[in-house]
């Protein structure tokens, strides 16, 4: 039986992608694997936010700032971005009850759902934090993490 490749990746596994962190390897061993990307709209949107927590923190530079954008930039040319529809709000607004998780986490998972037509048994779900990790295998998806 042939590997499904593809992957609904939330910013907690993209980010160590580009930036050094105790993930990295694992970020690069699950890209090998899960190629083809599926990410929620408001994913560049997150990462730009981390990117600017890092630099305030002095853990990056303006450059290394730069740097890391221009690789997003490469990858966001290659992954598919569910779009901000109704259903997306729907699912995201019955996710904060269901699972106690947090707005950000509830669109994350709800646009998973969409990618997936609701039917997430069998389907990847890449992710490094724990609270969205839990409601996503609670919602059926096979998780992946760090």
């Amino acid at each position: 039986m042939k590997q499904d490749k593809r992957a609904f990746w939330d910013t907690s596994a993209l980010l160590p992608l580009f930036c050094r962190d105790p993930f990295s390897t694992r970020s690069r061993e699950l890209l090998r694997k899960y190629s083809t990307i599926v990410v929620w709209w408001g994913t560049p949107v997150e990462i730009h936010a981390a990117l600017s927590r890092l630099q305030r923190e002095g853990r990056l530079t303006t450059e290394g700032v730069q740097n890391v954008l221009s690789l997003v930039a490469e990858l966001r040319l290659r992954w598919r971005e569910i779009l901000p529809v109704d259903r997306v709000r729907q699912l995201a607004e019955e996710s904060c009850l269901r699972y106690a998780i947090r707005s950000a986490d509830a669109l994350q998972l709800a646009a998973a759902l969409v990618w997936c037509n609701e039917r997430p048994k069998a389907r990847n779900f890449i992710c490094f934090d724990e609270q969205l990790l839990g409601a996503a295998r609670a919602a059926g998806f096979t998780v992946h993490s760090s």
